[in-house]
């Protein structure tokens, strides 16, 4: 089975899915990761983009993942991208890596770069496309999901879950490869509060860890 993970910013993949992702490469699944956005100067220096996208390749080799995709679209300045040029970039990605499942961002999250991505992601995903996955899920990215406005159209409501009681210390290694983006507890972006929120899933479905997904369509085989 070939997944495909797209994050918006490098380490949204860890923070959502790392467990996920660990588990399926243990299963002999190809795991491909997207990156969207990447940052540029006034906000970062090319020295500190370089060392983030650094950080991000190996913490995706620690979890198994066969490519890393960089796009390198401006983050946090994503709405002066053309919408026709970031849907193709994305349709591109999917019909390169082909995939049996993917993994988006939650509509919900506070960064208008998520809300935008998920939106080319689902033009990209549309069924009638010859590369359609049989399913398609919403992560939680902790520091972005559950801090917008409180509403029905901005909660996460999980309906899956995955069990990672395995493969939990696999993320945890390979979030700490990111130096530059983590903080000490209670920092959302925080080893302490990544394996509290995947033991607070864990709990919801009486197992050790999880990461809890929002079902956004799956296709059965005939």
């Amino acid at each position: 089975m070939n997944v495909l993970v797209i994050a918006p910013h490098a380490d949204d993949e860890i923070l959502g899915v790392g467990g996920t992702i660990a588990k399926r490469v243990i299963a002999g699944d190809s795991v491909y990761v997207c990156v969207v956005t990447c940052g540029k100067p006034p906000l970062y220096t090319e020295e500190r983009t370089k060392e983030v996208q650094r950080e991000c390749r190996e913490a995706d080799r620690l979890l198994g993942v066969k490519e890393t995709i960089f796009l390198n679209y401006p983050a946090v300045m994503l709405e002066t991208v053309p919408r026709y040029e970031l849907n193709g970039a994305i349709m591109e990605v999917v019909k390169k890596t082909a995939p049996d499942e993917v993994y988006i961002p939650h509509r919900g999250d506070m960064q208008l770069d998520h809300k935008m991505i998920v939106d080319a992601c689902m033009v990209a995903l549309r069924p009638k496309y010859e590369n359609c996955p049989e399913r398609i899920y919403a992560y939680e990215t902790l520091s972005e999901t559950g801090w917008d406005i409180p509403n029905t159209t901005n909660e996460f409501i999980p309906t899956v879950y995955e069990d990672i009681s395995n493969t939990l210390q696999k993320k945890l290694d390979a979030m700490k490869a990111f130096e530059i983006q983590l903080g000490e507890f209670p920092a959302a972006r925080s080893i302490g509060a990544l394996e509290a929120l995947a033991r607070y899933r864990g709990s919801t479905v009486n197992c050790l860890a999880a990461e809890a997904f929002s079902l956004i369509r799956e296709i059965k085989p005939e």
